[in-house]
């Protein structure tokens, strides 16, 4: 059992994100549903809780009503190995109303904040060669989706 766990609160839409979700990332499922009852305060028998896992991390979302929305201040962040698999999870997250942001930033269609980050960005930004780490987060932060091959030349070209 993991010690501590994201709990993430919906409006209505925790069972959704947690299927979506579980439909992005390898070893990942939903775990277990848990639903309102006659006390409500939610619909009897619509979803009030879902356990998932994403990546084999636990996971918990509430359908607890419109009081609480999400921002920037949570995120989410990915650690991409590749261009094709930042790519690929860009696409799904900002598709059917999510929002691109800056700097490999983007909130989903239920307003969750993810970082989509590729491993070479890391490696760049590290360069021992102060010039070509600065030239890599300069070309980053111009950036809405990180770009892995725009990263590299700019710090080739910083010498």
């Amino acid at each position: 059992m993991q010690k501590i766990t994201t709990f993430l609160w919906y409006d209505d839409q925790a069972g959704e994100a947690a299927a979506f979700y579980t439909s992005l990332f390898d070893d990942s499922r939903i775990v277990r549903e848990q639903r309102y009852g006659d006390s409500g305060p939610g619909v009897p028998g619509s979803v009030m809780l879902v356990e998932f896992q994403l990546a084999g991390q636990r996971f918990l979302a509430l359908n607890g009503g419109p009081q609480f929305t999400f921002n920037e201040a949570m995120s989410l962040s990915v650690d991409c190995e590749s261009q094709e698999e930042v790519d690929r999870l860009w696409a799904a997250l900002t598709e059917n109303g999510g929002e691109e942001g800056p700097c490999g930033w983007l909130k989903d269609r239920y307003g969750v904040s993810w970082q989509i980050v590729p491993r070479r960005l890391e490696e760049l930004i590290a360069d021992p060669v102060p010039a070509r780490a600065a030239a890599a987060m300069a070309s980053m932060m111009a950036m809405k989706k990180i770009v892995i091959k725009e990263l590299e030349d700019a710090a080739a070209a910083a010498g």
